[in-house]
């Protein structure tokens, strides 16, 4: 059975348009997180796309523990907060421990449990009961076929507002690979299925002291997994990549955003009229 997923006025799902989860990876400040929501929420009017604003209040899994991690909690939700109620859209942000789930749902729309912590049952738990949108990140070490038993503990407690969110797979030192089968076999469960095209293009711990990346794929990636039939591409987006606080080496710019957000959405329709 598919179902869809309703987040205020959105509708996502099979058959449904194309949507986009972005945003920059980790809030900087107050004033660069609503300048860019207001600006993707802009493009993504325009061109007519479901859309929904994702940041980080903390980057718990930086590669070095001198990283900037964001905020915090407290700023971090009153900043996704003012984003949600000024700019209009729903907002994504990931949670890590069960004591921030009560917090983060009150504000947000969207929790998202991180790939690295995608079989920690009581997390999982705790944001299935409380009955918010939960996008399941598959982490870099399940095949899909294991990711199920992370989707069961959320079923568990009567959440089935689920998405689930392919990021890539460990290959070997320093690199991931995406598996398109992968998505296939998630959605077979019912969900929304999510391909994740800039974390999937990360070298971990390629540079040293942080990740490196492969940005100049992200429009290869996110093309290819529309064609497989994703219903959401995520991405990460910020004004000027190379001084982006995190995940600098994966970002797409924000210059590029709208073209390729239109060439989803056109390839996206292209593919639900093949059927």
């Amino acid at each position: 059975m598919n179902r869809l997923v309703r987040i205020g006025k959105l509708s996502l799902g099979p058959g449904r348009p194309i949507f986009l989860i972005a945003g920059p990876c980790v809030i900087e400040s107050e004033a660069h997180a609503l300048m860019m929501a207001k600006r993707l929420r802009a493009y993504t009017h325009r061109l007519g796309i479901p859309y929904i604003f994702k940041s980080s209040f903390d980057k718990a899994n930086r590669t070095s523990a001198s990283s900037y991690r964001g905020p915090g909690l407290k700023r971090g939700l009153e900043i996704l907060a003012r984003i949600r109620k000024e700019v209009g859209v729903p907002v994504l942000t990931d949670v890590h421990d069960v004591r921030q789930v009560g917090p983060v749902a009150e504000v947000c729309d969207v929790l998202q449990i991180p790939a690295f912590l995608s079989r920690q049952t009581d997390l999982l738990a705790e944001a299935g009961r409380s009955g918010a949108v939960v996008n399941l990140k598959k982490g870099q070490f399940l095949s899909p076929w294991d990711f199920r038993h992370a989707v069961e503990k959320i079923e568990k407690t009567g959440n089935h507002r689920i998405l689930l969110t392919e990021r890539g797979t460990t290959f070997g030192y320093n690199n991931l690979v995406v598996d398109m089968r992968g998505l296939a076999i998630m959605r077979e469960w019912g969900y929304p299925v999510v391909l994740d095209c800039t974390h999937a293009l990360q070298l971990p711990g390629g540079g040293g002291q942080r990740s490196g990346g492969q940005p100049q794929f992200i429009e290869t990636l996110a093309r290819a997994g529309v064609a497989v039939d994703a219903d959401g591409i995520f991405m990460e987006v910020h004004d000027h990549p190379e001084k982006a606080l995190s995940d600098a080496t994966t970002s797409l710019s924000l210059q590029r955003f709208p073209t390729l957000a239109r060439k989803l959405r056109d390839l996206g329709s292209f593919v639900r009229k093949l059927g």
